[in-house]
């Protein structure tokens, strides 16, 4: 049986106050542990989730100098974690209580850039086209298709999907980048006493992997739960880019569309599952800023294939929520 309080006990964090923090999307939880050694915070990461990834990426980060949560104690087996605190300035709740969004966007294009400017580490999986369009389906072709057109997908149309993702991705191939691919403000934080790249502290990477940087870029800038100002967004990727000169920008271009397009359909219909699955239905209020990203994303043509693809089978009528379903947070 899992003890959170005797691992707590055996880290040194047994008489420490416990105040859970909000839970999201995922199973893992946060209790910031008040009155121990150090202030700190306990994850606890039930199955199916995995602390292994967590630890290793937290290392690699560390390892280049910027900033991602100290491990001070941990139970793998257990799946539970003692971790730096950073506090509460996420960047999500600076933008909230109405900080200026600019410096913020700037701060994490540079972080975000530094990341990627190493390699990554060789054991990280993949988040090429076969990983992308299988996530894809997972909730497109899974939950948001038989909701919208009220019967599954046969199987001739989950083809069509799945090769249309891989011939707009293919392009993608040969890149070989570390992707955050959860970047964006909730997973960032201010942190006042550090400079440079390491004032922004790294959070939720455990699902890294390798693949195509712009996917981090197209998080940030192009995010599924807020709008960013045209002028932000281009001032980031400006700040991106100016801090990796030798990467071509026209191709980066395309393939920020591209990753765009499939991150959108893909989180568009993850609402979706959050709340048929979950019973998480505030979530659909973002699906139609996802529908409307998409929708831009897909006017770029290096996302033709799925352009094409989603033209011949989902009317445009038929692009957003499912009808029955609340938009209302």
């Amino acid at each position: 049986m899992r003890d959170a309080s005797a691992f707590l006990r055996q880290s040194g964090f047994g008489d420490a106050a416990r105040a859970p923090l909000p839970a999201d999307a995922s199973l893992r939880t946060y209790t910031r542990l008040r009155g121990g050694p150090r202030p700190a915070l306990l994850m606890d990461a039930p199955p199916p989730e995995d602390v292994r990834p967590f630890l290793s990426v937290a290392r690699h980060i560390a390892g280049l100098g910027l900033s991602a949560p100290e491990i001070l104690a941990a139970d793998e087996t257990q799946g539970f974690l003692v971790i730096e605190d950073f506090g509460d300035a996420t960047h999500a709740a600076m933008l909230d209580a109405g900080a200026d969004p600019l410096p913020l966007y700037l701060e994490a294009a540079e972080a975000l850039a530094a990341l990627h400017a190493a390699p990554p580490p060789a054991t990280l999986p993949a988040w090429d086209a076969t990983a992308m369009a299988r996530a894809t389906a997972a909730t497109f072709m899974d939950w948001w298709w038989p909701a919208a057109m009220g019967a599954p997908p046969d199987a001739e149309t989950r083809a069509a999907c799945d090769a249309a993702i891989h011939a707009m991705l293919r392009p993608l191939a040969d890149a070989g980048g570390f992707v955050h691919r959860d970047f964006f403000p909730a997973n960032l934080m201010r942190l006042a006493d550090r400079s440079g790249p390491r004032r922004t502290g790294l959070l939720d990477f455990q699902d890294a992997a390798i693949g195509h940087p712009a996917y981090d870029l197209v998080s940030l800038v192009e995010d599924a739960r807020r709008d960013v100002a045209a002028e932000v967004r281009a001032a980031a990727i400006a700040r991106y880019l100016d801090a990796r000169p030798g990467v071509n920008r026209d191709e980066f271009a395309a393939a920020m569309a591209a990753c765009a397009a499939q991150r959108h359909l893909r989180v568009a219909a993850l609402w979706v599952r959050l709340d048929r699955r979950d019973g998480k239905p505030h979530y659909l209020a973002h699906g139609p800023r996802c529908w409307r990203l998409l929708d831009q994303a897909l006017a770029h043509p290096a996302t033709r294939p799925l352009r094409d693809f989603l033209d011949a089978r989902v009317p445009h009528a038929l692009r957003r929520n499912p009808m029955a379903m609340t938009e209302t947070a």
